[in-house]
């Protein structure tokens, strides 16, 4: 049986980018980041009292409920809309350019899942104002999901329009076309977040000068990382998790702390957080994020061309075509929950080794377990999440495993 020449290109591009991202994971992620092996998780009771632990792991249960529903209904919705014909039959109404159809396909069907997952969203919400975690009001959520939703409906559709624009344009080499110019997007998303998506959501100002600023900047010196600037967020009006983040990269990329971080925790606890950040800077980490997003996209967007051809054209339909839209989310979205595995095993390794940075540039496990222990009361977050959660989802290492990762490399250097 002959093979078409678009299925053999999408084939290409699909192994292509899978060699591609296996060989970057191997040269790019640190597989082994802690000096002696990671250790067993520590025991909780160690750190939190029985009290802590228990309402850590009640607020946890039902916000695994709540989020892990939401993701059912909208995977059930995209499947529903994808492979079923109703989902074609909503697009057959639209009218326009086809471009046009295609951005009012994505945003229509966007809509449609948000709509059906929004009581979990409010009950998420309403659960953590229950448990003290956020003070924000219901019109400055309500603004928030606006907004993110917004940005998830302008950055699908600029992708969907490039696959399909790329398919009407180059019937045959459209996977490899497609793909070339989605990896790009990829990096240049990377590039731009901070500048362009993050001030929609948060101001930003520089850490006001004084002992921790200069604190901070003596860390970077020694971390040898340029930093022109540390920048507080205000997160606290969102929320009272307490956190740190590094993004960008090149000309814009940026150490962010939340301002309840550095309000709310003593300096050398700060310094902790900071180092860990600033660990990332120092590996490039958002770098090879987004360089391993863009093998991961040029495999995704092969493997889409052969998942459409395969099931789309037993529909009927073609990537071409503007009806295609229902079916290509619903690939995006199984493969994304079937990806996570392996995204957050990777991000889960960088983020040990950035704690194993942190340990050893400040030299003080101490504060590093101490602000470990701040995190985890801030946010509730379970001292012991199920085993099959924290594979599936969890991107960092759970609080326990990072104590104890602490306490061996104190044992080690005493």
């Amino acid at each position: 049986m002959r093979i078409p020449p678009e299925r053999r290109v999408a084939l290409a591009v699909a192994l292509l980018g899978g060699v591609a991202f296996v060989v970057l994971a191997v040269v790019l992620v640190p597989w082994h980041p802690v000096p002696g092996g990671t250790p067993s998780p520590a025991d909780p009771t160690s750190v939190l009292t029985p009290a802590e632990i228990a309402r850590g792991e009640d607020y946890s249960r039902w916000a695994r409920l709540w989020s892990r529903s939401s993701l059912a209904v909208s995977l059930l919705v995209a499947c529903v809309l994808g492979f079923a014909p109703w989902g074609r039959r909503l697009v057959a109404r639209l009218r326009g350019w086809w471009w046009v159809r295609v951005v009012l396909a994505v945003a229509l069907l966007a809509l449609i899942g948000r709509v059906l997952t929004l009581p979990f969203a409010v009950l998420l919400r309403r659960h953590a104002r229950n448990h003290g975690l956020s003070h924000q009001a219901w019109s400055a959520f309500a603004v928030d999901l606006v907004k993110n939703e917004l940005v998830a409906i302008v950055a699908t559709s600029i992708l969907v329009v490039v696959l399909v624009g790329c398919a009407r344009r180059w019937r045959r080499a459209w996977p490899a076309v497609a793909g070339g110019l989605l990896a790009a997007l990829v990096l240049a998303g990377s590039f731009v977040y901070p500048v362009v998506i993050e001030p929609l959501f948060n101001s930003f100002s520089s850490l006001e000068d004084g002992p921790l600023r200069t604190e901070v900047m003596a860390l970077a010196e020694r971390e040898h990382v340029p930093v022109d600037d540390v920048l507080v967020t205000d997160a606290s009006r969102r929320t009272t998790t307490l956190n740190a983040y590094v993004s960008g990269f090149g000309g814009t990329r940026r150490v962010v702390l939340y301002d309840n971080l550095v309000e709310d925790v003593p300096q050398d606890q700060v310094l902790s957080v900071v180092a860990h950040e600033l660990a990332h800077a120092k590996h490039d980490d958002v770098l090879t994020g987004s360089v391993l997003g863009a093998a991961g996209a040029l495999f995704g967007i092969g493997l889409l061309g052969l998942l459409v051809g395969s099931v789309g054209g037993r529909r009927g339909l073609s990537m071409r075509d503007p009806a295609v839209v229902p079916l290509v989310l619903a690939l995006v979205a199984i493969g994304t929950v079937l990806a996570s595995p392996v995204e957050n095993g990777i991000s889960r390794q960088i983020e040990t080794r950035a704690d194993v940075d942190a340990l050893e540039v400040t030299d003080d496990p101490t504060a590093f377990v101490a602000v470990q222990r701040q995190l985890a009361l801030h946010s509730l977050s379970d001292p012991t999440p199920p085993a099959w959660s924290q594979w599936w989802f969890g991107s960092h290492p759970t609080t326990m495993t990072r104590i104890a990762i602490a306490r061996q490399l104190a044992d080690q250097g005493s």
